[in-house]
């Protein structure tokens, strides 16, 4: 048989497309799966759990890595009274887009019931040179949920000689607790991001960025140890039931090393998940 496409078509890469639904509920003293859906590239797995009363919920994203054009989704849902850690197999990597792609699209929402606990605990996100992303994180709360979220961001792999010279990012962060909004925050970087990044009301040099954020009752009283705990180069605030931290590092390897170190003030005793000691 005869392909019928011309040779003179422009090319159309393949994109991946990912789409995730978890919930995860109480059963007695434990929290279990509730309901799981997963279409495309990604995935997840549960492996067993380090703390008893607590679920851990760990993500795959099959195609390695986001592509200019890719569309991937994810909805959570902890029921109430459940508990539940969400983190990511690994690092992900954000690839370098032509000029003619669309930016990679990236939606992820959380929503955590009365009585619930939930974090949301992605390893470190790595920029590429030339790469675009449109990526959303939105966090609904119940008025007495409790919340511990982390997103770490990496321009250019240090270690490998890499810069970002030029990039499109779009990033929110939008939490809501009892359906009033309480935080936003929104990054919006295009042009030459290294010169973007060596402005001293930006990010002073630094390639590697990260923002925590916690919400619960009395959050605020973890603000002086949370700070006792920062590098030089971060800053930590608090106020109506919610926790924010930023920490500049000027490395991968300094920022998780820093992350790490005021997760552990914040969650106790707990440790963090298995894939985070990869």
């Amino acid at each position: 048989m005869c392909d019928a496409a011309c040779l003179s078509d422009p090319q159309t890469l393949q994109r991946a497309v990912g789409e995730l639904v978890v919930s995860v509920r109480r059963r007695g003293d434990n929290t279990v799966l509730d309901g799981l859906r997963q279409v495309g590239c990604l995935k997840v797995r549960f492996p067993r759990a380090l703390v008893p009363g607590w679920s851990d919920v760990v993500t795959l994203n099959t195609s390695g890595g986001i592509a200019a054009g890719d569309r991937l989704e994810s909805t959570f849902r902890v029921r109430a009274g459940a508990r539940a850690s969400i983190a990511a197999q690994a690092a992900e990597r954000l690839y370098r887009a032509l000029p003619s792609n669309q930016p990679s699209w990236v939606r992820t929402h959380i929503a955590v019931e009365p009585g619930a606990a939930a974090e949301w605990l992605p390893q470190e996100t790595i920029l590429f040179d030339r790469c675009m992303l449109d990526r959303r994180l939105d966090v609904d709360l119940a008025d007495d949920a409790w919340f511990l979220g982390v997103e770490s961001r990496i321009f250019g792999r240090a270690a490998m000689g890499e810069t970002v010279a030029h990039a499109w990012l779009r990033d929110l962060i939008q939490v809501r607790r009892d359906r009033r909004l309480l935080w936003h925050d929104a990054m919006r970087l295009e042009g030459d991001v290294s010169a973007i990044l060596r402005r001293k009301t930006v990010a002073d040099g630094a390639c590697a960025i990260a923002t925590l954020v916690h919400v619960a009752r009395g959050a605020e009283a973890a603000l002086d140890a949370v700070r006792a705990a920062l590098p030089g180069a971060a800053g930590a605030s608090a106020w109506n039931g919610m926790l924010i931290a930023r920490i500049l590092a000027d490395s991968s390897a300094t920022l998780r090393t820093s992350v790490t170190t005021v997760l552990r003030v914040v969650r106790g005793q707990r440790p963090l998940p298995r894939v985070w000691m990869c």
